[in-house]
């Protein structure tokens, strides 16, 4: 196995992530029972090379699926195929770090437009109009 470029600016050596098979369960009939086709992949979170900043937003961002030790687990058995397994949680992994990686834009407050404001205005008027025709207009005869 050799590094994973998860892009231009991230890579994951092999020595931060480890490999290990065992026994899937579901589909695969006596194979299920013979080969070690499930693949759990461990990432050591601290490996991974990158800028110090895109480090602690990819540790933030993965907060909840990090263990003790700063490692995120990824199992895969979908597939009959130890390669295949192995090949969709490499995928899985790079879909995590790089979506985790991405920098937020910055918000920043704006004020309604005037428009907006004619408009909220106007659709608080019917509404009241609207309610107002619903009350049932009650007549006394004062004889």
């Amino acid at each position: 196995m050799e590094d994973i470029c998860v892009n231009n600016k991230i890579t994951i050596p092999v020595s931060a992530v480890t490999v290990k098979f065992s026994r899937s369960g579901g589909k695969g009939g006596q194979n299920v029972n013979k080969v070690s086709t499930r693949v759990e992949l461990v990432l050591d979170v601290d490996g991974i090379v990158c800028d110090g900043k895109t480090k602690s937003r990819i540790k933030r961002k993965l907060a909840n699926k990090l263990d003790r030790t700063n490692a995120l687990r990824i199992v895969s058995q979908e597939s009959r195929s130890q390669w295949q397994n192995k090949q969709s949680a490499i995928d899985k992994l790079v879909e995590m770090v790089s979506d985790a990686a991405v920098e937020e834009k910055e918000r920043f407050a704006t004020k309604p437009t005037r428009s907006s404001k004619i408009r909220r205005v106007e659709e608080k008027k019917k509404s009241g109009q609207r309610k107002q025709l619903r009350k049932k207009s009650v007549t006394h005869d004062d004889d």
